[in-house]
């Protein structure tokens, strides 16, 4: 029997206080479920920037994962960061190590919700750092119904790799952020819209695997979201 692709992801890390009175990590099992339903192994990554390249050596993909937190405006030439943005240095630092490791390599990446706009910093792009301040009549983007429901569709864009992989032009995703990407980064490609115009997924066509998506498909909100993470574990794989 193979082995499964080992794939990497990133934790979520909170201060001391609240639910332990050391530093800790922390991540929601629905990430690892959805690794392990498509096929592969997931390991947890520590915030270690100077061990990003080690890690990368002995992994076969890297899942970026979403959070509460937002990326550092300082990373993409945004300026001062808008009051409602909320940093988690080290956490970024690793992350945005790890994912030029991988893209470096041509690694396959899939980025979740935060993990979709620094994927997009990655490649060049910038971001929104607050949509109800820059889009006009914005949806709902911190949806106020339940995380496992949907919150809006997105337009699936054609010949694109998202469109290939869930073989559809419309899906129901769930949103979970104030922030999102303005332009894609050098090469890259937009490849799903909200209704509001709100870039909601992005590609780069030049490496075998490098997805990113605003909603979390973890949830499985809409029935092709599992074929995301199919996907990306069959391109760890090969």
């Amino acid at each position: 029997m193979p082995l499964r692709p080992m794939i990497g992801v990133t934790l979520d890390a909170e201060p001391a206080g609240g639910w332990s009175k050391l530093p800790w990590y922390a991540l929601r099992q629905n990430y690892f479920a959805a690794v392990i339903a498509a096929g592969g192994l997931p390991v947890a990554l520590p915030h270690h920037p100077d061990l990003a390249s080690e890690y990368l050596s002995r992994l076969d993909g890297l899942l970026v994962t979403g959070g509460a937190f937002d990326v550092d405006p300082a990373l993409w030439g945004g300026g001062p960061p808008h009051p409602k943005v909320t940093l988690k240095p080290g956490r970024t630092d690793f992350e945005l190590a790890a994912v030029r490791a991988a893209l470096s390599r041509d690694m396959p990446v899939l980025g979740i919700c935060g993990g979709q706009q620094l994927l997009a910093v990655a490649f060049g792009g910038t971001l929104i750092q607050h949509i109800p301040d820059e889009v006009a009549g914005a949806l709902a983007h911190e949806q106020p119904n339940p995380r496992t429901e949907p919150g809006h569709e997105v337009a699936v864009a054609p010949d694109t790799l998202l469109a290939a992989i869930v073989g559809a032009t419309r899906l129901a995703v769930n949103s979970a952020h104030h922030q999102a990407v303005a332009t894609p980064g050098d090469g890259a490609v937009v490849n799903a819209l909200a209704p509001d115009g709100v870039v909601e997924g992005l590609e780069h066509p030049g490496y075998r695997f490098a997805l990113g998506v605003q909603w979390h498909p973890e949830y499985a909100v809409d029935p092709r979201d599992p074929a995301i993470f199919d996907a990306f574990v069959r391109a760890a794989a090969a």
